[in-house]
């Protein structure tokens, strides 16, 4: 049997390093918390290379004494708590006491430091955990760090981290919670000798949300508040205009410190549902100040869990309060009366069963990737044959007017210059004699003593689909000119996000550049898009793309790109001639999956001449 080891303490930090030290996104969060209880007033962030190169950090803090300098590199020396009882009344935003040996554990890092009262300052130099030089340097009072060569004697580690865009973009991301959070504290953003982000610390929230996310956000925002004896509870919603197709855009913070919670997220999404239909995720940042001691914040290494002593109350107090806030904004507006007194209910036959909660939130996810899954089933075939995609189109069909499409797409079906047989090309269905149309939204047709209902909007989506997919695949995409350039100002995460598939929407027909800080410009598009409103086309484009996660090849974030732009086909409820009926059903016969749409829906229905007889009785 083996022997029981004590490790040293250059493993047992490795060891806690995976824990803490996640990616370099955690090392800024790290640092940045200890800027932060240090009593910053400014904190600057650096990084290169997606923050694998370098991570500075430097901030104008009460700084550390130059005896505590070689003991906050040793595990669990801490400033913040003292005793077990400290554990219940936790206001810092660190107290483990792990962040920096693992962080010197994996990394070489420099930490230089004075206080007010010091003539100078000590810097400590350490590689791999292991101290390399100690001595006085001039400084001004505050503390920086740098972290240079992150992982670079774990590469295993360093191999499972994404690209540096995408790298940079969590880390954009972390700095933006933290300012939301302090928007008393002004932080300057740095990545690659570029400024990226800056606040200026005024007090002002509104004026941190403004500079993070635009003025479109700013102008279509809600702000509840709501106070109670335990607990208060104040922040944002968005209305319907900025919901988005990913959670992306929620913040959560309790104490002011950013955390992810199923529980508050699934109460602001059941309020925001009350008064609005529309299937996407709303935007919110919400502030709950609680006493520390009704709040457990030490459950996780990374501390973005957190486990409340009342979780149904906490529910309750959240979706009342932000059910009223959007309740009182609607009122003066379009809510009549009686509608009024039925939202009022929601609040109190509402069941607060917290596992129905916790299930709501993961089978809504689950929901999601299902239908991704299911969609890539039905275009996999699509990608299967064909060799691996360039990252730029070799050849591009232009269409020189702008678009401006009338209503009938499918004189594109007709107008081919090739028939389908003349492209080798087979049926996957007989030809169906057209007999109507039924509520300007089915065709009602028939063959062979069957009764077939093809929808309408499903079956055009599915030809516009495939043909999309065969002009990406055969890089012949057809695009024209936008009458109107559309810019758009993204948050970094977005920004970030689209910079990493740039090409991706190259290859798939779009044309867009960079056009200043975050900001890009659409020019040119995919003709098969139609009128759709390019703007919220692209945004959700990229909320798919980030719902696909990690690991998926760019056939499939083309197939994703394919199923939103073909949400222009003809819709329900639009009337068709008997021609255009035809060229319909002619061009879904050809497709090589007819039978569904994109999105897994049912294209067509047939009813047999048996099953007809058996439903009027005239056979049992």
């Amino acid at each position: 049997m083996k022997r029981i080891n004590l490790l040293d303490l250059d493993v047992s930090n490795k060891i806690a390093a995976g824990e803490v030290v996640e990616r370099p996104a955690s090392v800024v969060k790290e640092l940045i918390e200890n800027s932060i209880d240090a009593g910053a007033k400014h904190i600057d962030i650096e990084i290169e290379e997606g923050g694998q190169n370098l991570i500075r950090v430097a901030d104008d803090g009460a700084g550390i004494h130059p005896e505590d300098i070689e003991k906050a590199f040793l595990p669990h020396a801490t400033s913040k708590i003292k005793d077990i009882e400290d554990l219940f009344n936790i206001l810092a935003m660190g107290f483990r006491g792990e962040a920096l040996p693992s962080i010197s554990s994996v990394s070489k890092i420099s930490l230089a430091s004075r206080q007010k009262e010091m003539i100078s300052g000590k810097e400590i130099r350490l590689q791999g955990g292991s101290r390399v030089d100690f001595a006085d340097t001039a400084m001004n009072q505050g503390t920086l760090i740098e972290v240079r060569d992150l992982f670079y004697n774990i590469p295993a580690r360093k191999k499972f981290l994404k690209s540096t865009a995408r790298e940079s973009a969590l880390i954009g991301g972390i700095i933006n919670r933290i300012a939301l959070a302090y928007p008393e504290i002004a932080f300057s953003y740095m990545n690659n000798g570029k400024v990226n982000f800056n606040t200026f610390g005024s007090g002002n929230l509104m004026d941190v949300i403004r500079k993070i996310y635009g003025k479109t956000i700013c102008d279509n925002l809600i702000k509840f508040e709501t106070h109670g004896d335990e607990l208060s509870i104040y922040g944002y919603v968005g209305n319907s205009e900025i919901s988005r197709g990913s959670r992306n855009n929620q913040s959560i913070f309790v104490n002011k410190r950013f955390i992810k919670s199923k529980l508050i997220t699934a109460a602001v999404e059941n309020a925001f549902k009350s008064f609005a239909t529309i299937n996407k995720f709303p935007f919110f940042i919400i502030y709950i100040d609680i006493y520390p001691e009704l709040v457990d914040v030490n459950i996780h290494p990374s501390k973005s869990e957190v486990k409340f002593k009342d979780e149904r109350f906490i529910f309750k107090f959240v979706f009342d309060s932000v059910h009223n806030a959007i309740k009182d904004d609607l009122k003066d507006s379009f809510i009549l009366p009686e509608e009024e007194k039925k939202l009022g209910e929601i609040s109190e036959t509402l069941s607060f069963n917290l596992d129905n909660i916790k299930n709501l939130h993961s089978n809504t996810e689950e929901k999601e990737k299902r239908e991704f899954t299911d969609s890539y089933k039905l275009s996999e075939s699509y990608f299967q044959k064909s060799e691996a995609l360039p990252h730029s189109i070799k050849e591009k069909s232009i269409v020189d007017f702008p678009i401006d499409i009338s209503k009938n797409e499918l004189s594109i079906i007709k107008d081919s210059d090739k028939t389908h047989e003349s492209r080798g090309e087979r049926r996957g269905f007989p030809d169906i004699k057209i007999i109507g149309q039924f509520d300007k939204t089915y065709i009602i047709g028939e063959h062979n003593k069957n009764l077939y209902l093809i929808d309408q909007h499903a079956a055009h989506e599915k030809i516009m689909f495939e043909r999309y997919v065969k002009e990406i695949r055969n890089h012949s995409v057809v695009i024209q000119p936008l009458l109107v350039p559309s810019v758009l100002e993204l948050n970094l995460d977005d920004y970030y996000y689209f910079i990493e598939n740039k090409e991706v929407f190259t290859t798939a027909g779009f044309t867009i550049d960079e056009f200043g800080e975050n900001t890009v410009i659409i020019k040119e598009a995919p003709y098969v898009i139609g009128k759709s409103n390019i703007k919220n086309l692209f945004l959700s484009i990229l909320d798919n793309l980030k719902n696909l996660g990690s690991g998926k090849t760019e056939e499939y974030k083309y197939d994703t790109i394919a199923r939103m732009a073909c949400r222009s086909a003809v819709k329900a409820n639009e009337e068709l001639t008997e021609e255009e009926m035809k060229a319909l059903l002619k061009d879904l016969s050809f497709c090589d999956e007819p039978f569904n749409c994109p999105h897994g829906r049912p294209t067509i229905l047939k009813l047999s001449l048996y099953e007809m007889e058996k439903l009027f009785k005239r056979i049992q």
